[in-house]
C-alpha cells in the first residue's frame, strides 16, 4: 500500500517529503543536545542568604535553592558557579557564564544585560561603628571613605552619581563589614539584609547601619543582551514555581514572608497557648516535686547535704528548663520576623505618606484600615514604633530565660557585674512585680567594682529574695525598694532589698537560713529557698543579713567580696 502511494507522488515531491524528513531529524538532534548541554550559572560566593558557599563547600542560599528548583521544573542541566562577584561579571562577559542567578537591576546596566522578572527586592544600608555619626542620605558622604563591593550595584551608582565620596573597594561584603569594624576607613554601603546577616555571624558587634535602608532595586537573573532564549527559560521556570507556591516557600525558608503587611497574630497566638500550657505544666511538676521532697525528708542533717546539689540543678530545670529548651526557637522566629519587616512597613508608610497625603488634600477624607486617614496619619508610625519595641522586649527576654536555663559549670571563676546580674533577675520576675506592687524602685550604684563567682546562681539568690520581698506584701500600694552600692572600706559590694511587707518576728528571724523552715507552709512552701541561697551566697565568700519588723517590713542585705582594681 505504502509502495503505490509514493509510486503516485511527483519525483519533486518526493524529494521535497525526504528534506523534511531529514530537517525535523536535524532539529530534534539539536534540540535534544540544547537540552542535554549544561547552563553555566554564576553568583557571589559570600552574598548571604542569598548566594554564599556552606560549610561543606558547596553552593547554597535562596538564589541557589531556587535555581536547582527552576532546573528541576524546566528541565535543564546546570551548574553553579560560585565566586568574587565582579569575577562572575567578568566570566559573563566573556562566555564563561551563561547567567547570574542574582543581580540588581538598573537602566546602567540594562544596557548591556537582560533581566528576568525579580525574585526579591533588595535594598542597600549605610552600616557605621557606634558613636559614629548617623548619616540620612547618601549626598553626606562627601569627603568621606566609603567601603563598597567591586563591581557591586552601590559601585555602579556611585561611579556614575559623584557625591563627592572616596570609595574604597573590597572583594565581599563580609571584608567591607571587618574593615569597618577593625576600625579603618568611615562607612560601608552594602546590602542590608546580607550586612545585618554578616554582621551577626561574624559577630561584629561594634558597627551598626545608620539612617533607613534605601534603594528597592529590583533582584533576579541576567543574561547578556541577545540572550533572550536563555532567559525566557529562567524566566518561565520562575513563573511556575511562583503559581505553584514553591517560589514563596523557598522565599519564607531563606529570607521570611517580608511582603507579609500585617503581624502573624495566628502565630503568636499559638506560641502564646504553648508557653501557657507549658507553664502550667512546669508549676504543676514544681508542686508536685516539692511536696515529693516534703514527705520524703525526715531529717534535716545529712540528707539535706546529700540533695542540695540536685535541688540547685533541679529547680532550675523544673522552673525553665523544659520551657526554654522548647519555645525559645519559635518564640525567636516570629521576633525575628518582626525585628527584620516592621522598619520596612515603616519605610513604605513614610514613601507612601506624600502621596496619601496629597490624596486627602484633593478628595478630602478617606478610609484606611477601618479608620479615617486623618486619624490614622498619627497613628500608623507610633503603632509600628511600639510594636518594634515590643518585640525587642520579646527577643530580650526570651535570650534572659535561655540564659539562665542554660546548664553551667559549677566553678565560681567568672568575673561578674552585680548590677547586670540585678537587672536580668528584674527582667525574669517583672510579671510578679507588676501584679504585687506599684511601687518598686531600683537604684544601681555608679562604677561597681566586679565579684568573682558564677552569675547564674546569684540570679537565682536575687530572684528569691525579689519574689519573697513580693510575697510579703499586703497590698499593692505598700512598696519594695534595691539598692546597690559598694563598701570601699570593708572592699564589698553590697545588694539592699527593703519591703513594707508584714514583717517577720524576731523568733523565726534567726530561723530563716534553715533548712525546711517556712511560714508559708499552707501555701506549699518548702522552706528550701532561703537555705539554698544562703550556701550559695557562702560559697562565694558572702554573706546575707535580716532585718525585720513585725507590720513594718523586712531589710535583706545581701554582701559580696569585690575584685579590687576591676571596674
Amino acid at each position: 500500500m505504502t509502495q503505490r502511494i509514493f509510486a503516485t507522488l511527483h519525483p519533486q515531491r518526493l524529494a521535497a517529503i525526504a528534506i523534511c524528513v531529514l530537517l525535523g531529524s536535524l532539529i530534534a538532534r539539536i534540540s535534544f543536545a540544547e537540552q542535554n548541554s549544561v547552563i553555566r550559572v554564576g553568583g557571589d560566593h559570600n552574598y548571604p542568604p542569598y548566594e554564599f558557599i556552606n560549610e561543606e563547600g558547596e553552593p547554597d542560599g535562596y538564589n541557589t535553592e531556587l535555581t536547582r528548583a527552576i532546573a528541576e521544573v524546566m528541565g535543564m542541566n546546570i551548574e553553579i558557579q560560585l565566586g568574587g562577584w565582579a569575577e562572575m561579571r567578568k566570566k559573563l562577559e566573556h562566555g564563561e557564564l551563561d547567567a547570574l542567578q542574582g543581580m540588581s537591576f538598573s537602566e546602567e546596566r540594562a544596557k548591556k544585560y537582560d533581566f528576568s522578572p525579580p525574585h526579591a527586592i533588595i535594598h542597600q544600608s549605610i552600616f557605621a561603628r557606634k558613636g559614629d555619626a548617623k548619616i540620612t542620605q547618601l549626598s553626606e558622604l562627601k569627603g568621606k571613605e566609603v567601603i563598597v563591593q567591586r563591581g557591586g550595584i552601590m559601585h555602579d551608582y556611585l561611579l556614575q552619581n559623584d557625591v563627592g565620596a572616596r570609595l574604597i573597594l573590597v572583594d565581599t561584603h563580609a571584608a567591607a563589614l571587618r574593615l569597618l569594624a577593625s576600625g579603618q576607613h568611615d562607612y560601608a554601603l552594602v546590602a542590608n539584609l546580607p550586612g545585618l546577616y554578616l554582621g551577626k555571624e561574624l559577630e561584629l558587634s561594634n558597627i551598626i547601619p545608620v539612617g533607613k535602608p534605601f534603594g528597592a532595586q529590583h533582584y533576579g537573573y541576567a543574561v547578556l543582551k541577545n540572550h533572550q532564549e536563555l532567559l525566557s527559560q529562567f524566566s518561565e521556570g520562575l513563573a511556575i514555581l511562583k503559581n505553584t507556591g514553591r517560589q514563596q516557600a523557598i522565599y519564607d525558608r531563606w529570607l521570611g514572608p517580608v511582603e507579609n503587611a500585617g503581624l502573624p497574630w495566628k502565630k503568636i497566638g499559638q506560641a502564646t497557648a504553648i508557653i501557657s500550657a507549658l507553664l502550667l505544666l512546669i508549676l504543676g511538676g514544681i508542686v508536685i516535686w516539692n511536696r515529693m521532697l516534703t514527705r520524703q525528708v525526715s531529717r534535716r542533717t545529712e540528707e539535706l547535704k546529700l540533695q542540695q546539689q540536685q535541688l540547685l540543678q533541679a529547680d532550675k530545670m523544673t522552673s525553665l528548663g523544659i520551657l526554654v529548651s522548647g519555645v525559645a526557637h519559635e518564640i525567636n522566629n516570629p521576633s525575628s520576623l518582626l525585628l527584620l519587616n516592621l522598619p520596612v512597613l515603616k519605610e513604605a508608610y513614610l514613601d507612601l505618606e506624600e502621596i496619601l497625603e496629597s490624596h486627602y488634600q484633593t478628595h478630602g477624607d478617606f478610609d484606611m484600615g477601618g479608620l479615617t486617614y486623618r486619624r490614622m496619619r498619627d497613628e500608623i508610625i507610633p503603632m509600628l514604633d511600639d510594636m518594634l519595641a515590643g518585640t525587642h522586649r520579646i527577643r530580650r527576654i526570651v535570650d534572659d530565660l535561655r540564659d539562665f536555663a542554660r546548664q553551667s559549670p559549677a566553678s565560681l571563676d567568672e568575673t561578674v557585674n552585680l548590677n547586670e546580674v540585678l537587672a536580668t533577675s528584674i527582667r525574669l520576675v517583672d510579671n510578679t512585680i507588676r501584679s504585687s506592687c506599684d511601687h518598686f524602685n531600683v537604684t544601681y550604684g555608679a562604677d561597681l567594682p566586679l565579684f568573682r563567682g558564677n552569675a547564674q546562681r546569684i540570679e537565682q539568690v536575687i530572684i528569691n529574695l525579689i519574689v519573697n520581698a513580693c510575697q510579703a506584701l499586703g497590698s499593692a500600694e505598700q512598696s519594695i525598694s534595691v539598692t546597690t552600692a559598694y563598701n570601699p572600706k570593708e572592699k564589698k559590694l553590697t545588694l539592699q532589698i527593703i519591703d513594707q511587707g508584714c514583717g517577720i518576728t524576731a523568733d523565726n528571724l534567726s530561723r530563716l537560713s534553715d533548712p525546711f523552715f517556712t511560714t508559708k507552709r499552707e501555701q506549699g512552701g518548702t522552706g528550701l529557698g532561703l537555705s539554698v541561697s544562703s550556701s550559695i551566697v557562702q560559697e562565694h565568700g558572702g554573706t546575707m543579713a535580716y532585718e525585720s519588723m513585725p507590720g513594718k517590713g523586712t531589710c535583706v542585705t545581701l554582701s559580696l567580696p569585690a575584685i579590687q582594681g576591676v571596674v
